[in-house]
């Protein structure tokens, strides 16, 4: 498995869903795009649909997760999970394969 989905992010992906009115087919597709200050940038979308051959999909907590095969190699055992504090909130991916992150959190190097 590619990413593992913390409960308390998957709660918050359910939300997001309920309060915006997405169709049961609608998944939450996780990847990895070039750019960002440290070479990589991770992107999370909501979609309506997957390939069976060129995307994973994964279960977790009632949430289905679609992570792309290029993807998944950089995304191997990260941990996508949701943090609200005072000082910010959003989600948060603690990925082993990030040699270098940036301070934003949001862009990684591999």
């Amino acid at each position: 498995m590619a990413l593992t989905l913390t409960e308390r992010a998957a709660e918050e992906v359910k939300r997001i869903m309920t309060e915006q009115k997405f169709s049961e087919t609608t998944v939450l597709r996780v990847g990895v795009k070039g750019g960002g200050c440290s070479g990589f940038s991770y992107a999370l979308k909501f979609d309506e649909s997957y390939d069976e051959t060129a995307d994973s999909s994964y279960e977790m907590h009632g949430v289905k997760v679609v992570v792309d095969r290029k993807s998944a190699l950089y995304l191997d055992g990260t941990t996508l999970d949701f943090f609200d504090g005072l000082e910010k909130r959003g989600f948060t991916f603690d990925n082993p394969n990030a040699v270098k992150s940036c301070g934003c959190g949001s862009s990684f190097q591999a």
